[in-house]
């Protein structure tokens, strides 16, 4: 037995992505002025990138900050302060990247307005703005039912992941995951599943970490299935 849904929805095709990286249209910053100058001019993509598309990109590895503006102001700014005040800032909680600027730079020029001097770093640890473009491939897999989606979850990459439950986020109208809207289209049967991905904290996350959350939070589902047949 499976699931019990009102309805039937269009098959689901599982995808993948990748990063292709490119500058980012400004130039680098080497201090914290140039910085907040940088920020409030830059492309929307930018934002993105540096917020959001961290957990896909293979060079990112900080365990502490999940922002690349957070990291460059702990690591090498050497402003713990600024690089905690920034690294508690989830871009998922803002209405839209607008809002998510003018925070960044209110935050920035609060920081200016308590130090005594412009902190800067060695000429070579610029602040380098970039920007990236999500290639997307089909994986060649279909689910057709909630339940397929409960046991493919093991199954799916890290990106793939991302792509769906985060970057998903950018794409849609509701600002939700491509795994909730799906399942919505079942109607009445899938409330349970879809409260359980409703309330996943995902943004302090690692890729690893929330596909583990995503496959722990889904066993009930699983057993109880398993458990009907």
């Amino acid at each position: 037995m499976t699931i019990s849904t009102e309805k039937t929805n269009m098959p689901f095709e599982v995808k993948d992505c990748a990063l292709i990286t490119r500058m980012g249209g400004v130039d680098t910053a080497v201090n914290l002025r140039e910085l907040r100058e940088r920020i409030s001019v830059c492309p929307q993509a930018c934002l993105f990138h540096h917020f959001s598309e961290t957990l896909v990109r293979p060079t990112f590895d900080d365990p502490e900050f999940r922002n690349d503006f957070a990291v460059w102001s702990a690591r090498l700014l050497r402003d713990r302060v600024l690089a905690e005040r920034l690294g508690i800032l989830n871009p998922y909680s803002f209405d839209g990247l607008e809002q998510l600027r003018e925070t960044v730079v209110d935050i920035i020029d609060d920081r200016l307005s308590e130090l005594p001097f412009i902190p800067s770093v060695p000429i070579g640890d610029d602040f380098i703005f970039m920007q990236a473009a999500t290639v997307v491939f089909n994986c060649g897999i279909t689910l057709e039912h909630p339940e397929d989606l409960i046991t493919a979850l093991s199954s799916m990459s890290n990106s793939s992941i991302y792509y769906h439950f985060i970057e998903a986020r950018r794409r849609t109208e509701d600002k939700t995951d491509d795994f909730t809207n799906w399942i919505k289209g079942f109607g009445i049967g899938c409330e349970d599943l879809i409260h359980v991905f409703k309330n996943i904290d995902f943004y302090y996350l690692t890729l690893p970490e929330l596909k583990k959350t995503l496959i722990k939070a889904v066993k009930p589902f699983m057993l109880r299935s398993c458990n009907e047949q």
